[in-house]
């Protein structure tokens, strides 16, 4: 038994360097920076601050170097740090609509006030590979700039509100569930929902919001609005007994806007789903509002017949970090309990031989 504990502990070992030296590469080329992860993949570095749930970009490139690029592996990374934190308290909500806006779209409206604002997008590139990317040196494009419209841009659900044609949701002044300190519980309310999801993984709601579309749930949405920017985040210390800002943070939120037939108290009108994610992630908040949307059907007096309807298989299933730690350990020795199964499927076997040898005579 002892040598069979010393040599596992070789290999281990013996693996971890192999992982290192993997994640280096060649060594005749330039090291990676940290630095240059958080500038120039600044979309993976997002995504792993929004499912690790904690926001450092410095961090998360870090977490991405370590990982060799695995997102799930790099979200994980960032989530076993975030609990060794202290904690000394809860910001204030984010005022979303006093968002310094770098993009913003509606597909409901083309002319709306404040404007369509493109910003930085894939939606109009042609996806031909650019092989002028290649080349290094090439100069960074220019980006023409204005003045910062310093106005509070009205929300596209807002304005739907104004003429009675969307649902007003109350603001409700009980303190949202906080899944870092209490564990998942059903039924879940919207804030733990919408906590969850927004640290979910992305490929999982964008499977899932799209299966809304195809017929596996009541939707036919719209993109009211889409903004992505720069929102301050404050605190209020204890000792004060008000508000003061403490930094700011890039975030991109999602309304979406669905039709509802109506109930009997309440009249037709448009509903939202809603999702707000760190940095630019616009594809995982426009899931995460789709799926937003569909977990609100029981809410709403609407069937559930969808997966995506349904919370807890929704909310169970889309963390990764869970989900990785629960396939992946598959992979650790379970010798004792296959050599039990496989007794038992000899067992099992000589039983049906037996009757069969039986039948026979």
């Amino acid at each position: 038994m002892y040598v069979a504990v010393k040599g596992g502990e070789v290999a281990i070992d013996a693996a971890h360097g192999w992982l290192a030296a993997e994640r280096r590469g060649d060594p005749a080329l330039p090291e990676l920076t940290l630095d240059q992860i958080a500038q120039q993949m600044t979309l993976a570095v997002d995504r792993v601050m929004a499912e690790g749930s904690c926001y450092d970009r410095g961090l998360a490139a870090l977490a991405l170097k370590q990982a060799r690029g695995d997102a799930i592996e790099a979200a994980f990374l960032l989530r076993a740090y975030r609990t060794t934190l202290a904690r000394f308290g809860a910001a204030e909500p984010l005022d979303t609509g006093g968002m310094r806006i770098a993009r913003r779209i509606s597909a409901t409206y083309k002319d709306l006030p404040g404007g369509q604002v493109l910003g930085p997008t894939f939606d109009y590139t042609h996806r031909l590979l650019d092989f002028a990317l290649a080349a290094e040196g090439a100069p960074p494009a220019t980006v023409p700039e204005r003045e910062a419209d310093t106005a509070v841009v009205p929300r596209v659900a807002e304005l739907l509100a104004r003429e009675g044609l969307m649902q007003r949701e109350p603001q409700g002044e009980a303190e949202p569930t906080d899944l870092t300190r209490d564990p998942l519980a059903f039924p879940a309310d919207r804030s733990a929902r919408l906590q969850n999801l927004a640290r979910g993984d992305e490929g999982f709601l964008l499977g899932l919001g799209y299966s809304t579309q195809r017929g596996y749930g009541n939707a036919h949405p719209f993109v009211g609005e889409i903004r992505q920017g720069r929102v301050t985040v404050e605190f209020t210390p204890p000792e004060l007994g008000f508000p003061i800002a403490i930094g700011e943070i890039d975030v991109t939120e999602c309304q979406m806007v669905n039709q509802f037939k109506g109930s009997l108290t309440e009249p037709p009108q448009f509903t939202r789903g809603y999702g707000l994610v760190f940095g630019h992630g616009e594809r995982k908040a426009m899931a995460m509002a789709l799926v937003d949307r569909a977990l609100r059907a029981e809410e709403l007096g609407e069937e559930v017949t969808a997966p995506a309807q349904d919370a807890e298989f929704v909310l169970y299933h889309s963390d990764n970090v869970e989900a990785t730690g629960f396939v992946e350990h598959l992979k650790l020795p379970h010798y004792v309990d296959f050599q039990s199964e496989l007794e038992n499927i000899r067992a099992m076997r000589a039983d049906a031989m037996g009757a069969l040898k039986q039948a026979a005579e």
